[in-house]
């Protein structure tokens, strides 16, 4: 089994080293880095367009692109690597991605680009910053993955690719009491932006904190977390409200009559 491994932190973080450390150690299995050149948080799906991109080799033989999470696997994906992965992983990310974060999350990015290439793909983060516990966290990453790595090829024959968020709490391994399958939770809306004055005199801004859990009730990441359990949610690219979907087809029907007939529709044109 070949396993790519990207994250947002950068290629020299410690949750990406951890994260390889415990794969590769898996019997079967071949792991390849190839992620951002600098800390790239909160870049999401962004791919770099206009700007050449980069890959250079560390002296540990991880690969580093000057680029975003996501341009990472799809390089690695339509032309570096040479061969296609059998599971993307993204992380270990330096904090959680829970609720409203998996929107602008890099480290989920990185491993829905993968999903988007139809290959089976896991984000993982800690819940907090700071690294506290991490050999704990890689533990826990290895044993889903191990679990994970038979079911690879049926997904494969089957064109049938998924894609997880897993947060995992700070604390030592004999404290986390196991996985549990949750809902994303959401976020109150963030801080207030930090304002600040350069040495020049122009004001400058610093996006503020995330906000505070919101819906951190039973069944969700935040309230799994809270709990003392690793969380598994399975993630999906189609952002469609289909239960809205009738309440708007009544604006399109009259929006295209009016196209029509734009006479009849205008206000105050006699019919």
């Amino acid at each position: 089994m070949k396993i790519l491994i990207s994250n947002d932190d950068g290629y020299q973080a410690p949750g990406i080293v951890a994260l390889y450390e415990s794969l590769r150690a898996l019997p079967g299995v071949s792991v390849e880095v190839v992620a951002p050149e600098h800390n790239n948080s909160a870049k999401s799906n962004a791919l770099t367009l206009h700007s050449p991109l980069y890959v250079h080799t560390a002296p540990n033989g991880f690969r580093y692109v000057n680029g975003t999470p996501a341009d990472c696997v799809h390089i690695a994906l339509t032309g570096l690597l040479g061969y296609r992965p059998d599971l993307v992983v993204s992380g270990i990310n330096n904090g959680a991605n829970m609720g409203d974060d998996t929107i602008y999350s890099g480290t989920v990015g990185a491993a829905m680009e993968g999903y988007l290439f139809g290959i089976p793909a896991i984000a993982f983060s800690q819940t907090e910053k700071g690294w506290a516990h991490l050999d704990a966290a890689g533990q826990m990453a290895a044993k889903l993955v191990a679990q994970l790595l038979p079911s690879l090829p049926e997904a494969a024959e089957r064109a049938l690719p998924w894609l997880l968020n897993v947060n995992i709490p700070n604390v030592p391994a004999e404290s986390l009491r196991g996985f549990k399958v949750a809902r994303l939770g959401r976020r109150h809306a963030a801080e207030q932006v930090i304002s600040q004055t350069n040495p020049r005199g122009d004001t400058m801004y610093w996006i503020g904190s995330a906000g505070a859990a919101k819906d951190d009730t039973e069944g969700t990441d935040f309230h799994a977390t809270a709990q003392g359990y690793a969380t598994i949610t399975p993630l999906q690219i189609d952002l469609t409200d289909h239960e809205r979907l009738p309440y708007w087809a009544p604006t399109a029907v009259q929006l295209s009559a009016e196209l029509r007939h734009p006479a009849a529709s205008t206000p105050g044109t006699p019919a």
